[in-house]
């Protein structure tokens, strides 16, 4: 290969790519040490004599591994946590959450008939307001205040 040196440089130089890039077909060594002139190297490159190797690319087979992971639900652990708990779900995401479960459990004490008529309206304008914590929270303020129907103060 020592005399082909020369020649894989113009065809590197040629093609706009680096030696390293550059293969030559062991079955025609003879017909590329006999090739002199570019157009000699462009017909044997036109042959398939002379390759040019692909770049080596990143495989994305880890990605989408990672990917198929996480549609189940894995990779949530702490070790696995780059932002703060406010950058993974916003304020403004957990306010609602917190909203729709209070909203929801109101809603289902009155279809009981476990709240009084004008306590509803006055506990759903403090949920709105963000008065309560939790659902835990709003339900302990209702029983602490006697909210509830058929309760006995004693």
């Amino acid at each position: 290969m020592k005399g082909l040196e020369k020649k894989k440089e113009i065809v590197a130089r040629m093609l706009g790519c680096s030696k390293k890039k550059v293969r030559f077909g062991r079955e025609h060594l003879s017909e590329i040490k006999d090739a002199v002139t570019k157009a000699d190297m462009r017909s044997l490159i036109k042959k398939g004599y002379i390759k040019i190797v692909g770049d080596k690319g990143v495989s994305r087979a880890r990605a989408r591994k990672r990917r198929e992971q996480k549609k189940k639900g894995r990779r949530r652990g702490h070790g696995s946590r780059k932002g703060k708990a406010g950058a993974r779900i916003g304020k403004k995401e957990v306010w609602v959450t917190h909203v729709r479960a209070q909203r929801k459990a109101l809603k289902q004490l009155r279809e009981k008939g476990k709240i009084k008529e004008n306590a509803f309206r006055d506990v759903y304008r403090k949920i709105g307001g963000g008065a309560f914590r939790s659902v835990r929270h709003m339900l302990l303020y209702i029983e602490e205040h006697g909210l509830l129907k058929n309760e006995k103060k004693g």
